[in-house]
């Protein structure tokens, strides 16, 4: 089905029309500086578009949840935890319900990272669910940066991963990619070079002048005319638009940001006492907690100073301290296991992060005076692994078991729960765990991704996946000798 979507106004006063279906498969780059209109522009597409394909927004700045009211959006908070984001993202897909991803509030680096969860989510959903969705990316510079900046790598990584394959394999998925970004020159080339359709705004810098005037396949000469444009004028080019360089003019929108344009308003008149009004504090004002922001990082030289002075003597203890109890080495291990059995009880504690349950552990620990160094983060992991895997004790004290913990090393700590609790099932000649079983060790609902860890263990030459004759899967462990028994009927493992 063609349908066409009026973006606005020529120079001839003709309309400009944007074929949709054309979009799904091309995807749309949008450029232009702060004030040009590129947020009109995004507010136009989505307006016009909205009954006819299922959408989309990351909004980083809150603007688009006005689209909410009129075209029945769904507003999703950004501050969730990453199963929750991943949890909501599946059925956005499955019940092809338009969205907006509100990020307003977040720090950057938990921007970066509650998109690129959200978005990798999208992107994993079941091909039974891949209906054609607009995905529309404000402010993509923030989220698909051409060079690292201030935040963490693991952040980093995370959303322009996310932003890689939205705009590069994001189309067989039916993710159909729009992003828009003040400056070409900070958006990652990869990115932006998967885009087949642009809209080009006011632009200043001499260098995103030139990126857009070779984007357009215009003479660099020419390109002074993206300084001259009007707000909310653009140079379209695309297959879904213009087949040359195309002057539009962006017509009207329905509904409104939150945030405006800054507008000149009238000043108070002078008030005769204003130095009281200005240095008397208000009542209300001694009772309203004080919001304090984080201070700037301290410099790596200052830590290693503090690191490196010598710690001071120890003061005796005024008061008498509670009395250390000593407990056998293998009651305090069973009271661990406890404590982590009572947390793995809970139905959502397979979608948690590994820091919140470490959190939650800890706390635990606390109440019941569990006595010795509290575990590390990489020691509590390990002891989830194996606790996920569901071993039972009479295995666990097998040599061969002993050799399946050892072999499980050879893989990462996120992915070991996933090693061991296959690994378990070939010792005890089970049937294979399924994609969901899988799945949920791994902490996500997505049954692909589940698949693709077993090609991933394979690869490592750790596993064999092989069928019986009835197709039913079979995982062997050729380091170990053993194997699983027929599971469920094997499926691709792409």
């Amino acid at each position: 089905m063609k349908v066409g979507i009026d973006m606005g106004t020529a120079s001839d006063g003709t309309s400009v029309p944007l074929d949709i279906e054309e979009l799904l498969a091309t995807r749309l780059l949008v450029q232009g500086n702060s004030g040009s209109g590129k947020s009109h522009l995004l507010r136009r597409l989505l307006e016009q578009s909205a009954p006819w394909v299922q959408q989309c927004i990351i909004d980083p700045e809150g603007d688009f949840v006005t689209l909410a009211d009129k075209f029945g959006h769904v507003v999703i908070e950004g501050e969730r935890t990453e199963a929750e984001l991943i949890g909501i993202a599946g059925r956005i897909r499955q019940h092809r319900v338009s969205c907006v991803l509100s990020l307003e509030g977040l720090d950057i680096e938990q921007q970066m990272r509650s998109a690129g969860i959200f978005l990798n989510a999208m992107f994993d959903a079941d091909r039974d669910y891949w209906y054609p969705v607009l995905v529309v990316v404000d402010e993509a510079q923030m989220f698909a940066p051409s060079v690292a900046g201030d935040v963490s790598e693991e952040a980093r990584k995370i959303s322009l991963g996310a932003m890689t394959n939205l705009m590069c394999r994001g189309r067989k998925r039916g993710l159909a990619g729009v992003i828009a970004t003040q400056r070409l020159a900070k958006l990652a080339k990869n990115v932006a070079a998967e885009a087949s359709n642009f809209l080009m705004g006011r632009t200043f810098l001499d260098i995103d002048m030139a990126r857009a005037a070779d984007l357009l396949g215009m003479d660099r000469r020419t390109a002074e005319m993206f300084r001259d444009l009007k707000r909310g004028s653009f140079v379209a080019l695309g297959p879904a638009l213009s087949r040359r360089p195309l002057p539009v003019t962006i017509g009207n929108v329905e509904t409104s940001a939150r945030s405006t344009s800054p507008k000149l308003t009238p000043l108070p008149e002078a008030v005769a006492d204003v130095e009281d009004l200005i240095f008397t504090p208000d009542p209300e004002e001694l009772i309203r907690p004080i919001t304090r922001r984080a201070s700037a990082p301290r410099p790596t030289t200052d830590i290693l100073a503090e690191l490196s002075r010598p710690r001071p003597e120890p003061v005796a203890a005024t008061e008498p301290r509670a009395p250390v109890v000593e407990m056998p080495a293998a009651d305090r291990e069973a009271l661990l296991d406890g404590l982590l059995a009572e947390i793995l009880e809970n139905p959502d504690a397979a979608f948690r992060a590994d820091a919140e349950l470490f959190q939650d552990f800890l706390v635990r620990c606390r109440i019941c005076r569990v006595p010795g160094a509290p575990l590390s983060l990489s020691a509590f992991r390990r002891k989830m692994a194996v606790a996920r895997s569901g071993v039972d004790p009479q295995t666990a004290a097998s040599e061969i078991w002993a050799s399946a913990l050892i072999l499980s090393r050879n893989v990462t700590d996120d992915l070991q729960g996933v090693f061991l609790l296959v690994a378990q099932s070939a010792v005890r000649g089970l049937p294979c765990p399924s994609d969901a079983m899988i799945a949920r060790a791994y902490g996500t609902h997505s049954a692909r991704r589940a698949r693709r860890l077993l090609g991933y263990f394979e690869e490592q030459g750790l596993i064999v996946v092989h069928s019986d004759l009835s197709g039913k899967r079979i995982v062997a462990f050729p380091d170990l000798q053993v194997e699983t028994a027929p599971g469920l009927r094997m499926r691709s493992m792409m």
